[in-house]
């Protein structure tokens, strides 16, 4: 298994953000989803085996207190370019891979810049709206219910989202709510009310291979979000991958299926 590193960054905006680094090959930027970057990230771990991987840290994620220098839906996507700058990639074009909200973003930065990816790789991805399918508010939602929302498996979600915290500490339970409000005040930004900016109109500026890849039990973002990415990326090549087992937090709950078809599809 490859060793990951972390190190700090600062973009030309002047924000500072953490990057953690691993394996080796040709880059890829990983862009976490509204839950942040977990202590421990299996799918990464699997992929920095055939990539050099470098995930960044979302403003209001970190300890750096960057949460108000981002504003909207464009904000995000500059300063995710503006990270890959600051990540010292050198010549080779990096592949984008995004889950959930990172994937909205990761789809925003190759409709303004499809030069600058190699490959896009989107999972379980927001940024889309459909009537006939809406998606739950994931903001008024109680933590149980998150839970039955994002994984199959709803008590183990349920464990994994809070890091095993023990709630009856009060210490612990006030450092968890302060942080998970920092986190989706930054989310909030783009996912709320819905996570609806327009992505539709721009979806056809991105030339890049696209993969699509969900879980076939998402419940939050359904599979149908997939098959309306695939129609509407008019002038790229995609596939949508659906992986059996997972909900809406693919990476964690099928994280060997999630590598296989990333690489397969990366090559």
């Amino acid at each position: 298994m490859a060793a990951f590193s972390t190190d700090a960054v600062t973009t030309a905006k002047g924000i500072d953000a953490k990057v953690r680094r691993g394996g080796a090959g040709q880059p890829l930027v990983w862009f976490h989803g509204a839950g942040g970057l977990a202590p421990t990230e299996p799918l990464l771990d699997l992929l920095a085996e055939r990539y050099h991987v470098h995930a960044a840290e979302w403003p209001g994620y970190g300890e750096e207190r960057t949460e108000q220098a981002i504003e909207d839906m464009l904000d995000f996507a500059l300063h995710g370019w503006d990270l890959v700058e600051a990540m010292g990639l050198g010549a080779a074009t990096p592949h984008l891979v995004g889950h959930s909200m990172g994937g909205m973003i990761a789809a925003e930065m190759a409709a303004l810049n499809p030069r600058g990816v190699a490959r896009l790789v989107l999972v379980n991805s927001a940024g889309l709206w459909l009537d006939s399918h809406p998606i739950p508010d994931i903001f008024a939602m109680l933590p149980f219910e998150l839970a039955e929302a994002l994984f199959v498996d709803a008590k183990a979600g349920e464990a994994a989202m809070t890091g095993g915290l023990d709630f009856s500490d009060n210490t612990a339970l006030t450092a968890f709510m302060v942080n998970n409000a920092r986190r989706l005040g930054t989310a909030g930004k783009i996912l709320f009310p819905v996570p609806n900016r327009r992505l539709s109109k721009r979806l056809y500026r991105i030339t890049n291979p696209t993969l699509l890849l969900w879980g076939a039990e998402d419940r939050l973002i359904e599979p149908k979000y997939a098959e309306a990415f695939a129609q509407g990326l008019v002038n790229a090549d995609s596939q949508v991958t659906l992986v059996e087992g997972a909900a809406h937090m693919t990476p964690y709950e099928q994280p060997a299926a999630a590598a296989e078809a990333i690489t397969g599809f990366l090559g």
